[in-house]
Order: structure tokens, then sequence, then C-alpha cells
């Protein structure tokens, strides 16, 4: 999405699934234009770290965050049955970066 990048932010997928789930989903999609990141193994480390991980379920539960260039999560919005708005999360990052 070239608008973020024009931001100056970079976009990435974090799945708890295999390269290879990842890379099949991927496909199914007809292509993913960012990185998608296997959290695999260990089981969802980075998910727990970040604590969207879904123990009920054993899935990361779908978040979106917009972390700052020194790691600090500024912004996290957590979605069940919807994807992010990607107008908003624009107009959220902007806001973070004190242009909005």
């Amino acid at each position: 999405m070239k608008q973020f990048e024009g931001a100056g932010a970079a976009l990435v997928g974090l799945s708890v699934d295999s390269t290879f789930a990842l890379g099949a989903w991927s496909t199914a999609m007809g292509g993913i234009g960012h990185p998608l990141l296997a959290d695999f193994w260990p089981h969802g480390a980075a998910a727990k770290q970040l604590g969207i991980f879904n123990d009920s379920f054993g899935i990361a539960n779908r978040t979106l965050m917009i972390v700052d260039p020194d790691g600090v999560v500024r912004y996290t919005e957590e979605h069940t049955r919807t994807l992010p708005d990607p107008d908003a999360a624009l107009g959220k990052l902007q806001e973070l970066q004190g242009g909005a």
C-alpha cells in the first residue's frame, strides 16, 4: 500500500502459521504485497510478547499496531470479525506523526 510507504511506514503481517501455510495463503489471495512473518516456533512467541496471542484458540488475534521507529507500540486496534480500515489506519498514523 503505497500511501503507507509515502508516510514512512512499513506494513508487516504476523501469523502463528508456518512459512509454508503463509505462502499458500498468500498465493490463494492473489499475492500479498507486504512481508508475512511466521511466528510458528516457538508457537506464538512474538504474539505473546505483543499481548495479542489467544490462548483459547492458539492463534494471534487480528490486531493493527502502529510501532514507532524505536520499537514502542503507540497504537493498538483489535479486530474480531472485521478488517482494519486502511484510511482510518493511515489517519491514525499521520496523527501520531503530528500531521493531523
